[in-house]
């Protein structure tokens, strides 16, 4: 039988949360709705979402989920499953509609802030000030080094101008994407913190839902 591309996402994380305390899902060409599909139905089975981080050059993200020991969270991963015990290909799975990542209207809410805590934590990690700013200004410096050391510079003067330009235009975006992103986290009921590395982040409200 050949699985579906969301059965299979759904099977390797099924063998996570049996398996492991732990989960990374890693799906570079997964759109950020699936890791947030993902994340609920990690979370229905007593999981809850911990942080992402952007690994390589080609920044790939990877979605890092804990156990739950709270109550709350056993009661929660209890129920599911019993009500989903044999959860895989053909088979349903908590908050979707059958063999898809697709959340059924009960659940959508709930994965669209997920979805949007995973955005905003991406975009903190793309942005890292700090490194944009020096990139901003040691590029151009190498740049008219290069220059003066091999003479084009037709070449490489255009790049000592565009490269801080470029940087500091994405830093701007960047920021600007992600207070969107907070600002509807806020309107959602979640709390802004700052965690133990002093990066802001948001702590959703308490969830009763099971």
């Amino acid at each position: 039988m050949t699985l579906s591309l969301a059965d299979r996402h759904i099977t390797a994380l099924m063998r996570q949360i049996t398996t492991q305390d732990v989960i990374e899902l890693v799906h570079p060409f997964a759109e950020w709705q699936t890791f947030g599909a993902l994340a609920y139905i990690a979370e229905c089975y007593g999981f809850r979402y911990a942080d992402v981080r952007l690994v390589g050059k080609q920044k790939i993200a990877h979605i890092h989920l804990v156990r739950d020991t709270s109550p709350q969270a056993r009661q929660r991963a209890a129920a599911n499953s019993a009500a989903f015990h044999d959860p895989g290909p053909g088979r349903p799975v908590p908050g979707m509609y059958l063999g898809s990542l697709t959340p059924v209207p009960e659940a959508q809410a709930d994965v669209d802030l997920i979805t949007t805590l995973i955005r905003y934590d991406a975009a903190g990690a793309a942005a890292n000030r700090k490194q944009l700013l020096a990139m901003a200004w040691a590029g151009p410096a190498l740049f008219l080094l290069l220059a003066v050391l091999t003479g084009k510079y037709a070449v490489l003067l255009p790049l000592a101008v565009l490269t801080p330009v470029f940087l500091l235009g994405a830093l701007r975006i960047n920021v600007t994407r992600r207070a969107k992103l907070g600002e509807r986290l806020l309107a959602a009921g979640c709390t802004p913190v700052r965690d133990d590395a002093g990066r802001e982040r948001f702590v959703r409200p308490v969830s009763y839902r099971v």
